[in-house]
């Protein structure tokens, strides 16, 4: 038997005033230098999160509005920091009151737009243009530019995202491919430090660091993590093992 009108509404209202909750007690944990910036904040939260996948301009839905969102990511008292750490605190709770072992799921995921002049936000990697070929019989390629972010992903085994424990975001000045460096460079001797793949290691320290019990999780990444530096810093640390997913997808 279907929903009356009635019950629609009410569950409507009820799942509305749900997502007020959540937005409420995620932006009230967030630590800004200003009062003003944390209450902005939250309007975005709700505004983006009420409509998500639409621009700035669609979810603020006047000019006022938007300008308003704008003048806050482009503020200099406004921190990546502060605007995530009312959400990891958040996901520090989740997971405290979370029943069995959590899954921390780390991957990196690439957000690309389409730019005039990839420089100006940054090059992501280089794709083959079709079948075209140059003068020298090489394959023609076109630059990518966006954003690459490092996740990591904590859920329970029932598969509820509990939130994330830790994210990192970065871009490329110039791309260079691995078989490209291999033929100038041992990748081997290169410390991991001045890698991208730092991000593995840099994200595991910091939910480890989150998480009350660490041994509560078991961490979950792909062939990419396979790195030594991962597993040698917690030797002795009471961490789950991580688990390497073969399939390439």
């Amino acid at each position: 038997m279907g929903l009356t009108s009635r019950a629609r509404d009410e569950k409507a209202h009820r799942l509305a005033s749900d997502a007020v909750t959540w937005f409420d007690r995620e932006a009230a944990l967030c630590e800004f230098q200003d009062a003003r910036l944390g209450e902005r904040f939250r309007m975005l939260l709700e505004q983006i999160g009420g409509d998500i996948g639409q621009s700035i301009p669609m979810v603020c839905r006047d000019w006022a509005n938007t300008k308003a969102a704008y003048r806050f990511f482009s503020n200099e008292r406004v921190s990546e920091a502060d605007i995530l750490s009312g959400h990891f605190k958040s996901t520090r709770e989740r997971i405290a009151a979370a029943k069995g072992p959590v899954l921390v799921l780390h991957d990196t995921t690439e957000f690309t737009y389409q730019r005039e002049r990839p420089d100006l936000i940054g090059m992501i990697k280089r794709i083959p243009k079709g079948n075209s070929r140059r003068l020298d019989g090489k394959p023609q390629t076109y630059t990518t530019c966006g954003i690459l972010m490092h996740s990591s992903l904590a859920m329970t085994l029932e598969g509820l995202p509990l939130g994330l424990s830790a994210v990192k975001f970065w871009t490329r000045k110039k791309f260079r491919g691995v078989a490209a460096l291999r033929r100038e460079v041992n990748l081997t001797r290169i410390p991991i430090e001045t890698k991208e793949s730092i991000r593995w290691l840099e994200n595991l320290k910091q939910s480890t660091e989150l998480f009350e019990k660490p041994s509560k999780c078991i961490h979950i990444g792909d062939r990419e993590a396979d790195i030594m530096s991962c597993f040698a810093p917690w030797q002795a640390v009471a961490v789950s093992s991580f688990d390497f997913d073969s399939d390439p997808r």
